[in-house]
Order: C-alpha cells, then sequence, then structure tokens
C-alpha cells in the first residue's frame, strides 16, 4: 500500500515460485464511449501537432526573449493537452456509480504535466542533441506525463483504494517514456532542420513539411493516448468502491471547462503560430525583395548595364587602389583608353539595338584578350578601358594591344550577321605618364585621339606633345562658343568656272576663323573640334545665313546672280528636319533655293545612304540642289548613286593630282568617273586643279566645271565681290 497526495493506493504483485498470492477481489467493471476515446485521441493529435509549430518558432526566433515565450507557449499547450486527453479520457471511462475529481489534485495535475513539459522542452532547443540529453528529456516528460495521469487518477479520492496491476503499471510507464522520448526526437528533428533551412528562405509551409509534421504529430499523439489507456487497464475498481470525491469537481463541469479551456488554447496558439508564420513569410518575402533591389543597386552602381563590364565608378577605384600598390611596391601599370572605329556608322543605319548587341559582342571577345586578374570597363558609348596591372615592362603592354589589334580584325557576328569593328588605343603608364586617375585617364584619351588622326586601327603610347593638342582642342572649343557673336568668322568663296567656256559658273563657300589670340585657325583644327563638341550645327546655321545674306547684297549691287555652294557636316544632316530649317533661314533671307547648293562629302554620304537618300530628297522638295563632294575617296554604289540623283559629282583632288602624276592610269580613272557621272545625268567638277595641264586634260574629257588656286583662289567676301563686278568674268588662262 502507497500513497499519492494523500490517496492510498494498493498494487497487487504476482510473484512467480510458490509465492503467495494477494486474494482475488470482485472488480466494478467499467466501459468507454468510442466517441470520446477518439475526442481524447484527437486531442493528443492535435496538441502534439502545436507543439511542433510552437517548437518550429522557438528554433527559428531570432531574440532569446521570443524563444522563451514559444518555448513557454510549447510547454503550456502540450501539457494542456495532455491533461486535456487523460481527462477527455476519463469522461470516456464510466462507472456504476458517481464520479468527481478534487479540485486541488486536479489543478496539481495540470501543473505537473505543465512544469514537466517546459523542462523536457528545452532540449529540443539544443543544435546538438546527444543520446543521454535525449534520454534524460524522455525520461523527465514521461515521467511528468505519468505523475499527472496517476495524480488525476488519485483526484478520484476512490474508496477503498484504487488497486493497479504491476505489469500494465510498469507498461504505461515505459510507454510514457518512449513516446515521449520519440517525441522530443521528431520535435527536435523538425526543428533543427527548420532552423537550418531557415537560412535559405525555407518557410516550413509545404505540402510535404506540413505532411511529415501532422505523421509526426499523429505518432506523438498514439504514444500519449497509449499511455493514459494502457494506464487505466491497470487500475481496478472494487465492487463496492465508492468516489469520495463526487461531491468535489462535477464530471459535467469538468467535461464543460476542459473543452472550453483546450479547445481555446488549441485555436488561439495554432492562430498565433500560423499568423507569426504569415508574418515570417511576408518578412521574408521583403527581405528577398530588399536582396535583390540592393543587389540590383550595387549592380547599377558599379556595373554598365549594357555589357556587365564595371563602369566608370568601379573603374575609378580599380585605378586608386592600383596607384596605392604600384607606388608602394614600385611597379608599373598601364592605362589603355580606346574607341571603335566605325561603331557610329554601324549604329545610325542598323539601328541602336543592333548596335547594342555588337557592343556586347565586342566586350565579350575583349575579356578573352586581357588578363583574368586585369580589368576591362565601358565608361560609355563606344569607349572601353582597360587596367593591366604586374608588368614587368612596357613591352607587355605593347604585346597585348598588338593582339587585340589582330583579333579585332575578326569579324564579330550579330544576329547572324558579320560585322567589322577595330579599335584606336591610346595607352598611358603609371608613374610615368600620370600618377592621378584622372591624369591617366586624360592623357590615355589624348594617345587614343591622336591614333584616330593616325589612321585609325592603331594605338598611340601618350607623349607630352599629345597634352599640348588637347589643350590647343579645349582652347579652340572654348574659343568657338564666342566666335559668331564676337563677329570672328569669315567667309571665302572659291570661284567655280566652266570647263570649256571658262565663264565662272559659281562658288563654293569656305568657313575662316580669325581668333583675337590664336590668329587664323585653319578649319582643318576647328571643323574637327566643332563637329565633336557640337557646335557645328550653330556654324552650319550661321554659314547659310551669312550665304544669303552676301548673295543679297550682291543682288542690291546689281552683280550676276551665281550659285553659291555650303559644305553640310555629319552632325548637320543627322540633326532633325535640317531642309525645313534651312528653307526657313533662306526663305527669310529673300533669296530664291536655286541660287544655292548643298554638298555632302562621298564618305559621310554613305556612312547611311538610305538616311541620306531621305535627306537628299527632302531638299530636292524645297528646290534645292545637291552635289557629292570629294567622290572616289568612299565606296558609292552605282545603285546608291542613281537613288540620291544628285546635280553634281566633285572628282576629290587626289585624281585631279593624278592627272599629272600618274600617267594613263590617272587619265583612266577620271574619264571614267565623268563618263559614269555623264550617264547619271550629272555634272562634274573638278576640284584642286592646280597646273594648266590638268585643266587642259579635263577640258578634252569634257569636265563640266573646274575649281582650284590655279584658277583662282578662295576670296574674301568683298574681294569675291569685285571679282564678280569686273565686265569680264572669263577665267585669264
Amino acid at each position: 500500500m502507497y500513497r499519492i497526495f494523500g490517496q492510498r493506493v494498493s498494487a497487487v504483485f504476482f510473484i512467480t515460485g510458490g509465492a503467495r498470492t494477494p486474494p482475488l477481489k470482485r472488480l466494478m467493471h467499467g466501459t468507454y464511449q468510442p466517441f470520446l476515446v477518439c475526442l481524447s485521441i484527437a486531442v493528443a493529435v492535435l496538441a502534439s501537432y502545436t507543439v511542433l509549430e510552437l517548437a518550429d518558432h522557438c528554433s527559428t526566433a531570432a531574440d532569446v526573449r521570443w524563444r522563451t515565450r514559444w518555448l513557454a507557449g510549447g510547454a503550456l499547450v502540450l501539457g494542456a493537452g495532455i491533461w486535456a486527453m487523460h481527462f477527455i479520457g476519463m469522461l470516456a471511462f464510466s462507472l456504476p456509480i458517481e464520479l468527481g475529481y478534487d479540485f486541488k489534485l486536479t489543478a496539481i495535475s495540470l501543473l505537473i504535466a505543465i512544469v514537466g513539459a517546459y523542462l523536457a522542452l528545452r532540449v529540443v532547443m539544443l543544435d546538438a542533441l546527444t543520446v543521454p540529453k535525449l534520454l534524460s528529456g524522455g525520461l523527465l516528460l514521461g515521467a511528468s506525463a505519468a505523475t499527472m495521469h496517476y495524480t488525476g487518477m488519485a483526484a478520484l479520492k476512490m474508496d477503498p483504494d484504487l488497486n493497479y496491476r504491476p505489469l500494465w503499471f510498469a507498461a504505461s510507464v515505459m510507454i510514457a517514456v518512449g513516446g515521449a522520448t520519440v517525441a522530443l526526437w521528431l520535435t527536435h528533428r523538425f526543428t533543427y532542420r527548420r532552423a537550418a533551412q531557415s537560412t535559405s528562405g525555407f518557410d516550413g509551409t509545404s505540402r510535404g513539411q506540413v505532411a511529415k509534421r501532422g505523421a509526426a504529430a499523429c505518432v506523438m499523439g498514439a504514444a500519449v493516448a497509449g499511455m493514459h489507456y494502457t494506464a487505466m487497464a491497470a487500475a481496478s475498481f472494487g465492487v463496492d468502491a465508492i468516489c469520495r470525491a463526487a461531491a468535489g469537481v462535477s464530471i459535467n463541469w469538468l467535461a464543460f471547462a476542459v473543452s472550453c479551456v483546450v479547445f481555446a488554447l488549441f485555436v488561439i496558439a495554432l492562430v498565433v503560430s500560423l499568423l507569426t508564420r504569415f508574418v515570417e513569410r511576408q518578412k521574408q518575402a521583403y527581405a528577398r525583395s530588399l536582396d535583390a533591389l540592393n543587389d540590383q543597386l550595387i549592380r547599377l552602381a558599379t556595373l554598365d548595364p549594357l555589357t556587365e563590364l564595371p563602369n566608370r565608378t568601379t573603374l575609378a577605384a580599380r585605378l586608386e587602389n592600383a596607384i596605392e600598390r604600384c607606388s608602394f611596391e614600385q611597379q608599373i601599370f598601364a592605362v589603355l583608353f580606346m574607341d571603335l572605329d566605325g561603331f557610329k556608322t554601324i549604329n545610325d543605319s542598323l539601328g541602336h539595338a543592333v548596335g547594342d548587341s555588337l557592343l556586347q559582342a565586342y566586350a565579350r571577345r575583349l575579356l578573352t584578350l586581357v588578363p583574368p586578374h586585369d580589368m576591362v570597363a565601358r565608361i560609355g558609348g563606344d569607349e572601353f578601358v582597360i587596367v593591366l596591372e604586374h608588368l614587368a615592362s612596357p613591352d607587355e603592354v605593347i604585346k597585348i594591344a598588338d593582339n587585340i589589334l589582330h583579333k579585332m580584325q575578326e569579324h564579330l557576328v550579330v544576329d547572324n550577321a558579320p560585322m567589322h569593328v577595330t579599335p584606336s588605343m591610346g595607352i598611358a603608364l603609371y608613374p610615368r605618364d600620370g600618377e592621378s586617375v584622372g591624369e591617366l585617364l586624360k592623357n590615355a584619351d589624348a594617345a587614343m585621339y591622336t591614333a584616330k588622326e593616325a589612321g585609325r586601327n592603331t594605338y598611340r603610347m601618350f607623349e607630352s606633345y599629345m597634352n599640348e593638342s588637347a589643350r590647343r582642342a579645349m582652347e579652340i572649343q572654348r574659343g568657338l562658343y564666342d566666335a559668331i557673336e564676337n563677329h570672328e568668322l569669315r567667309l571665302h568663296f572659291q570661284p567655280k568656272f566652266s570647263g570649256l567656256a571658262r565663264e565662272l559658273v559659281g562658288a563654293e563657300a569656305l568657313i575662316r576663323w580669325e581668333h583675337p589670340q590664336m590668329g587664323l585657325v585653319s578649319p582643318a583644327h576647328f571643323i574637327p573640334v566643332a563637329e565633336r563638341s557640337g557646335q557645328i550645327i550653330a556654324i552650319g546655321y550661321w554659314v547659310v545665313a551669312e550665304v544669303c545674306r552676301n548673295i543679297k547684297e550682291w543682288e542690291a549691287c546689281g552683280l550676276p546672280a551665281v550659285k553659291v555652294a555650303i559644305n553640310l557636316s555629319p552632325q548637320q544632316l543627322r540633326h532633325s528636319d535640317l531642309a525645313g530649317n534651312i528653307n526657313a533661314a533662306v526663305a527669310a533671307a529673300g533669296v530664291s533655293n536655286s541660287q544655292i547648293m548643298f554638298e555632302i562629302t562621298e564618305t559621310v554620304a554613305m556612312e547611311n545612304a538610305e538616311k541620306t537618300s531621305e535627306i537628299i530628297r527632302d531638299f530636292h522638295a524645297f528646290g534645292f540642289e545637291i552635289a557629292i563632294d570629294d567622290f572616289g575617296t568612299g565606296y558609292s554604289s552605282l545603285a546608291y548613286l542613281q537613288n540620291f540623283r544628285v546635280k553634281q559629282l566633285k572628282i576629290d583632288r587626289f585624281f585631279t593630282n593624278g592627272l599629272d602624276i600618274s600617267g594613263d592610269e590617272g587619265y583612266s580613272i577620271v574619264s571614267a568617273i565623268i563618263a559614269l557621272a555623264h550617264s547619271l545625268n550629272m555634272d562634274v567638277v573638278a576640284e584642286g586643279v592646280e597646273t594648266f595641264t590638268q585643266l587642259t586634260k579635263l577640258n578634252e574629257l569634257h569636265c563640266d566645271q573646274v575649281q582650284g588656286f590655279f584658277l583662282s583662289k578662295p576670296l574674301a567676301a568683298n574681294d569675291f565681290q569685285i571679282f564678280l563686278d569686273r565686265s569680264d568674268t572669263r577665267m585669264a588662262v
């Protein structure tokens, strides 16, 4: 005979080997209600599932305080679940006598279940669950569950005392400890995996994960229910037994209280868990979005979006590091500044989409030609910069530059079409050519422009004189901003004569610039600068206005009408509504459109032949005539010449000069050009006529018009007016 919280309990032991056995008693048999039995098992499973949910949050909570709160919540649910399962199981059990429960012992049994669950669940918070810790946790939880059960049985206060069959009693305790051990192992397995997976954004709500958690809850619930009903099987109720607690907590009240409390507890726990998981998923989604956005911002800040090469900012940082390292180690490194020859033509003629694809293809090939530890950056447009470090001598830079030029001779395939672009490169060495990022880039850029001036598709090492060229170009650019306003620009007119009749038939307007400090600046120097800076647009419109003003002056003086040719630059041809704007300016000046002709060089015309054809049609629509200048230096085809339908072809001075120095071959080439033009109903103008023999041969070939120093140098506007005023404007030769 022993006592549990004051209730005497006897156990019947059956000892073999002839030992005495206790006398058999008449027993009272109870029955179970199947529905409540199933409900008790369901409560055990639901409690187990809820515990797994809460333990999941416990393992992944970053804050220790939240881990403690989730642990306490899990212990409360598990302890209350085991306790509720016990009393629902007791409600399912019926005896022929009235039953009741002692309130104090009932409350103590609930407290035992919760405290035991809390102590045992702390095991799942361990990252490494060893076998001794698992067994001790299982023993603690199993013992607390068994103690809770038998304390709850003692709350019946049966008289005479309850008897327990030893084997069933031991089996219930073993089931409690074994089931608790398995439950803790399953709980730790889920929480430990969840904690590991949470770092990769796994939220534990996939169907497979929920199914596994449900299966584990079923195992845990079955273990709890198994312990209870095994313990109930161990209990023996005497046929004359009465329940001294029948006047205490009634069965009906207990059923209502247990149902309400347990239902509310489970619902609250599950809702809180699910809401917390939902919030966690939202936070993880926001975190992933922020991470993706942050990665994108970093890429935008450090990489060129088109080629995914480092951008100007990243290049500057790399150069700063290289300067710091090489300054300390007394080493050299090189900066290669490159610009693509012919890219603008492709971009303008085939469109920006093709141009972008070409830049991407070029960048990919360039990466294969540079050592992997060095940098290739794109700093804008068709400009790339290479940083070559760990150089033993400048000769290594030359080898790499030569290899780049050689490999870039091969066609790049863009949209299954072969395309050809070549680089012009400028090279600056640290520390010889600069000791700062800005100085190195500036000097490499100056060397690159020198390479372009040298014929393109080559490289140049930086030399000090190149800075003077760059300084001169900057000075010219600054001066051009004030040139028009300060009336520093002038027009000269070179007469054009009929080849056979030797009569004045027109003139070509040529621009001159007289700067107050720099003096007379050659067009060969300031026109390229104006092209690059965009100032050529304003200069071009000034030329048109100035030509119109002179024509009106000549007309007012009663001088004979003369057709003046004006050169159009590549930048002007790309300007929107060029023909319309010029027509408006000429009309405002009161000059007939038939008195002005516009010249486009063959090379510029063929950069985008389709666009050129469109522009020529626009000029023709307004009554302007067009001439193709420097013919023979570009790559015109007969088809395009026919489509252009221009008024004149101007033979480049190279071929005119060939009439003297190339003999019959030069004569045949000029003859073929004149014959071609005449077959297309075009007049031919030979420019650069400087000798009598050239003039004679051109007359023999029936060249329509000629101009050159042999006939007349370009004349200032006043001198050309005097020339027009002469009674005889025939050539004096």
